[in-house]
């Protein structure tokens, strides 16, 4: 993604050509944009639940309706196979009607007895809450902010991606034209270098940053200079750990989905693939022909299971990490180059004989690449495992559910799926521990992230009444 002078384009990955330019938005632009969103906010918090939940509904109507061009600007902007895009508007459209269901509940005043019976909590709203997200998930990274964000009374604000810029002015529509208030959420198109006076602006009052752990530490030290509450889902390196009473052909057939899916590009795609030596080789042989038989080609036609990379620079990174990895003593299993005539793709790769200190390990992999390392048992596997800066997501296969439950407690991640492939889910808390982030997105958790958790103490009886806590 390039931008030239005020413009940014948006490159097709599976031709390398430009399908559309947009203007960057000027100060005036930005500062009116920021200006509607504080402006409306003390309405849209007063609103209710129930009206907020209708219009959130409305969204996930809009959503499902409209789902079929979606998809085709997703894959058309960053390459996603259009099945997985479908998926994804789906799965916006479930998180919206997930919040306008639950967000009452989950933000509903709670008894806190102290010294006076009629004390209680309450969850209340900050204003508007800046989002800077990532082009891998275009619709659905920004959806899982946004959904419990304005169903919290919250406005919302977007800086997207470059690469995906029409998706970020679609979400925008996708809010509008379920009757959403002008202003409650906004796309400002800026580059990256512009975000630190957004986040300083006294308007905007926190930031939820999905991305690289290095874009993470820059966003958070601007917020922390301003005293802003920051949620951050950064990168990840996840542990896929197959123990030696693993189920063989599940563990392979759901490693090549969840390391090849989205042509790799996920925070949480399986990457370090920790296997018990006693069913090494076997797993390695499964995995590889599985991966070998997928197809890559152009996202848009049917059967086709991965697609480009989003971006030429992040081929020329993977092509580094692996070729670097081999000459430190990785052995290639399958694939290994780029695939077709034009575009940015790669063939789907593993690799094994894989140490702690090849980049393919130690570096986050965003692309189709697998890395395999051999361990003597379990408790190698753990330590191994927690050998990483990240600790986003993570997979334990084993026959002994109890066993893996216990094992799952060691490893330090912010999720860990066992016999099943990591995914996001909005009714399930997701986020990381160490460079791989902090705070939690979705689940009554995201919810209550950008609340004011505010103490309400009353002193007692009031003209022979006892308070009652308040519920909408």
């Amino acid at each position: 993604m390039a931008i030239q002078a005020a413009r940014m384009k948006s490159v097709d990955p599976a031709t390398g050509e430009t399908i559309a330019e947009f203007d960057v938005m000027g100060e005036a632009d930005v500062d009116r944009a920021l200006a509607q969103a504080h402006a409306i906010f003390p309405g849209w918090r007063d609103a209710g639940f129930a009206e907020r939940a209708r219009l959130m509904r409305a969204a996930a109507e809009r959503l499902r309706g409209d789902r079929e061009r979606l998809a085709r600007i997703i894959t058309a902007e960053m390459g996603k196979v259009i099945a997985e895009a479908e998926a994804e508007v789906e799965k916006c459209a479930f998180a919206c009607d997930y919040y306008a269901e639950n967000a009452a509940r989950f933000l509903a005043d709670e008894p806190f007895p102290s010294d006076v019976p009629g004390s209680f909590v309450a969850f209340e709203p900050l204003g508007a809450v800046l989002a800077v997200m990532p082009w891998n998930f275009p619709l659905w990274q920004v959806f899982r902010f946004a959904a419990p964000n304005l169903m919290a009374g919250n406005t919302a604000v977007l800086k997207h991606a470059a690469n995906v810029s029409r998706c970020a002015l679609e979400i925008e529509d996708v809010f509008r034209h379920a009757g959403f208030p002008e202003g409650a959420f906004r796309t400002l198109l800026l580059p990256g270098d512009r975000v630190g006076s957004v986040i300083a602006d006294p308007r905007v009052r926190a930031v939820t940053l999905t991305g690289s752990d290095t874009t993470g530490s820059k966003v958070a030290a601007v917020a922390g200079e301003h005293l802003k509450k920051t949620v951050l889902e950064l990168g990840g390196s996840d542990a896929f750990i197959v123990l030696a009473d693993a189920d063989l052909d599940a563990a392979a057939t759901t490693a090549v989905r969840s390391r090849f899916q989205n042509a790799g590009q996920s925070c949480i795609a399986a990457k370090r693939f920790i296997v018990v030596e006693a069913v090494a080789a076997e797993f390695e042989s499964k995995m590889a022909a599985t991966a070998a038989r997928l197809k890559v080609g152009d996202p848009r036609e049917p059967g086709v299971d991965m697609g480009p990379l989003a971006r030429e620079d992040l081929r020329q990174t993977l092509e580094r990490q692996l070729e670097q990895s081999l000459q430190a003593g990785a052995r290639l299993l399958t694939g290994g180059g780029r695939a077709g005539q034009r575009g940015w793709f790669f063939e789907p790769t593993v690799i094994t004989d894989c140490t702690l200190e090849m980049p393919a390990v130690a570096e986050e992999t965003f692309g189709p690449l697998a890395a395999v390392i051999r361990v003597s048992g379990e408790e190698e596997a753990v330590d191994v495992a927690n050998r990483s800066q990240y600790g986003l997501g993570g997979n334990l296969w084993t026959a002994d559910v109890e066993r893996g439950v216990a094992l799952a407690r060691q490893l330090e991640t912010g999720g860990v799926f066992i016999n099943g492939m990591t995914h996001s889910d909005p009714r399930l808390p997701f986020g990381g521990v160490k460079r791989s982030g902090y705070g939690r997105e979705l689940s009554s958790f995201g919810i209550r992230e950008f609340v004011n958790v505010q103490t309400i103490w009353i002193p007692g009886e009031q003209d022979g009444r006892r308070p009652s806590v308040a519920v909408e």
